[in-house]
């Protein structure tokens, strides 16, 4: 497959500007909400069909040039022992937290055919139907510190009082647990691969909100890194790094060995460039808000973004962060229509 993505994701010149937005398939699309209506989360998680079919209900709307499988970061914990929910209204909840060290020693670390056979075969059949179209699809996992930190929280968290106790005062416990994510995300990476990915997404929802730079030295890229080169080792298929609020220190992230750095809306394109270096690719960053703004507005946003970009290759335009439930449609759109519009040689 030769996509104006995959192009991008290499730092090759492209036609134009690929366009997909993280979340894209989900709540702001009728369809996706009339599926829900009838199952929960997991449900359509675990079922192939259900998930390919809302992995291709915005393609097929919007004419996105990549696809992501659709799934959540936190499944995959389940296989390792964790009792897993989203509750309407709250969001995901673990209901055994690790708490005590010896939880952590008994966390098991399964191949992903296992524990998350749905997504790959979902990965199988969404690949066949856009491969043909020349559309590539994109796997992901969580990153260890954002896994690790669901896990020991239980919940959302204002703090991380828990993870970041447990990180500071049990180092070798934290090492531990952090290993075993690396291994189980690794296989699942590998795995969705094999299975039909042409790209693979890391996201590190939570280590900017909790952790200052030193912090995010010392207790989280080394495992992004061991991560990103266990799976190189064996697949080259491009590694996307999303890690939320990290912007504060690109001269750290910029170093664990990604393809290409997804970046969130409060950092300027350009000064993104800047930190990351001119031979990286960069995927981002339009403020998710900035879609539920007026045409002129949105508009304006966008063309900021694109005259950042300045025709430079390797540049992937996507939101800063996973689009909103509320997004009118129109607006998705009209954005997508705009992108190739002004982008295409």
């Amino acid at each position: 497959m030769n996509s104006i993505f995959l192009k991008a994701c290499r730092g090759e010149a492209t036609e134009r500007t690929p366009v997909w937005f993280m979340r894209q398939a989900g709540r702001y699309m009728a369809e996706y909400r009339a599926i829900r209506a009838q199952k929960t989360m997991l449900q359509v998680i675990n079922s192939p069909e259900l998930s390919a079919e809302v992995t291709l209900q915005p393609i097929n709307t919007f004419g996105f040039d990549a696809a992501i499988i659709f799934s959540d970061i936190l499944p995959p914990l389940q296989g390792m022992g964790l009792d897993l929910e989203f509750v309407k209204g709250k969001g995901p909840v673990i209901y055994n937290p690790l708490r005590e060290n010896k939880q952590i020693d008994l966390l098991a670390t399964p191949p992903a055919e296992e524990s998350m056979q749905g997504t790959l075969d979902a990965i199988g059949l969404v690949s066949a139907e856009l491969t043909p179209r020349n559309i590539p699809l994109i796997g992901f996992c969580g990153a260890p510190f954002t896994l690790a930190a669901y896990a020991v929280e239980g919940s959302g968290s204002k703090n991380y009082a828990h993870v970041k106790s447990l990180m500071y005062s049990e180092p070798a416990a934290w090492d531990r647990l952090m290993n075993k994510l690396v291994t189980v995300m690794t296989d699942y990476l590998l795995k969705q691969a094999q299975a039909g990915a042409s790209a693979l997404q890391i996201f590190d929802s939570w280590a900017g909100a909790a952790l200052g730079k030193l912090e995010y030295a010392e207790y989280v890229d080394p495992y992004n890194r061991a991560l990103i080169a266990a799976v190189k080792r064996r697949t080259d298929v491009p590694i996307i790094y999303f890690g939320l609020g990290t912007t504060l220190y690109m001269d750290v992230v910029r170093e664990n060995g990604a393809d290409v750095y997804g970046v969130d809306w409060k950092l300027p394109l350009s000064e993104a460039w800047e930190s990351l270096g001119d031979n990286k690719a960069i995927q981002g960053n339009l403020d998710p808000i900035a879609l539920l703004a007026p045409w002129r507005e949105l508009k304006h946003r966008i063309d900021i973004v694109l005259d950042q970009a300045d025709g430079r290759n390797g540049h992937i335009f996507n939101l800063g962060h996973g689009i909103l439930p509320q997004t009118p449609i129109e607006n998705v759109q009209r954005t997508v229509d705009y992108i190739r519009e002004r982008t295409s040689n």
